[in-house]
């Protein structure tokens, strides 16, 4: 099954302001492609000029300026490849309200399609459900799910502009995957597989007797080839095996 895992950074946290002017947008999105639960390398990412001012309480979470910013492209630029993308798979989402109103936002802008509540998978709501009462935010998942041992830089997330789209995406499929319990199935099923190889390895071998057949098959050799053969059993001398045993 494909999916995509998505994630956006943002001017702020309201893209229908009343003011236009007011009206927050998306300056960078991550999405990554899954497959039956894994990363499949595919991968979109695009940074956008959001024709406005950018807080700076906000760019010291995600650390993107203006000044950066209006050099890419606006979201209506590149819509179209974002939507080739993802095409009609799941959109999975940490806290998949937020996201999803920034990108309908922005797709009303531009006179597209807004993609609707079925699409959308919500990996907070996942994770509130198999952790009640515990932190879900994705930090606390990738710590509770220790993804620093798969590569991920989590101190670094704590610094200013730790946050990033494409790098949050990463670690939501690593997350997901865990959610929805397939490396530990994975690994069940390798330490499953390893314990009866074990087993079977250290299992004693048992040689089976064959019993005698109760009418000897007669010989199919002739006359002149048994002479032959009798000749040359006699070259052997008194220890030949075929004395032995004939």
């Amino acid at each position: 099954m494909r999916e995509i895992l998505f994630d956006t950074e943002t001017t702020g946290v309201f893209p229908e302001h009343e003011d236009p002017k007011q009206r927050d947008r998306i300056v960078e999105i991550g999405c990554v492609e899954v497959i039956n639960l894994e990363r499949t390398g595919r991968e979109f990412h695009a940074y956008f000029n959001p024709e406005r001012d950018v807080p700076e309480e906000v760019v010291r979470v995600h650390g993107l300026r203006l000044e950066f910013l209006r050099n890419h492209r606006r979201f209506a630029e590149a819509a179209e490849e974002l939507l080739d993308f993802i095409a009609d798979s799941p959109l999975v989402a940490h806290n998949a309200a937020f996201d999803q109103g920034f990108l309908n936002a922005e797709l009303r802008r531009c006179g597209r399609d807004i993609l609707g509540n079925g699409r959308f998978v919500d990996t907070l709501a996942i994770a509130r459900k198999r952790f009640p009462g515990a932190s879900c935010s994705l930090d606390a998942l990738a710590k509770r799910f220790q993804l620093d041992r798969y590569g991920f830089d989590l101190a670094a997330r704590k610094g200013a502009g730790g946050h990033g789209a494409l790098i949050d995406s990463r670690i939501l499929a690593e997350v997901y995957l865990h959610l929805k319990g397939g490396r530990e199935q994975r690994l069940a099923f390798d330490a499953g597989e390893a314990a009866s190889e074990s087993a079977a390895a250290q299992r004693s071998i048992e040689f089976v007797r064959r019993q005698p057949r109760p009418t000897p098959l007669a010989p199919r050799g002739t006359d002149e080839e048994r002479a032959a053969h009798e000749a040359f059993v006699q070259k052997l001398g008194p220890n030949a095996l075929w004395l032995k045993v004939s």
